[in-house]
């Protein structure tokens, strides 16, 4: 069981669907992975790290801050200004894919 870790996860693609012009009130919940990431809340810290509003500028954490209350999503921290990019290497990633898979 993965336990007392600080875990950062994504929200676009991870968590939701979210359509290709970025409105993001849009987005529509996948609901086994926010389950999948809300059972390790209790033993771990959850920080969700996202893009949305990095290029555009657009503030959006009103509504983020709303979708986690409706879909039910368990969180420590919200943070934001996550950079915008094509490839991450890391040696402490995992992609989402792999994750949930993983976790069947």
């Amino acid at each position: 069981m993965i336990e007392d870790l600080v875990i950062y996860v994504d929200i676009d693609e991870t968590i939701c669907q979210s359509p290709e012009d970025r409105d993001y009130e849009k987005a529509v919940p996948i609901k086994k992975n926010i389950d999948k990431i809300n059972s390790l809340y209790y033993t771990n810290t959850i920080v969700y790290w996202t893009a949305r509003g990095t290029g555009s500028g657009i503030d959006w954490r009103e509504v983020t801050e709303r979708q986690f209350e409706e879909w039910g999503v368990l969180y420590h921290d919200l943070k934001f200004g996550k950079p915008i990019y094509d490839l991450f290497i890391d040696d402490k990633n995992i992609s989402s894919d792999a994750f949930f898979k993983e976790q069947e």
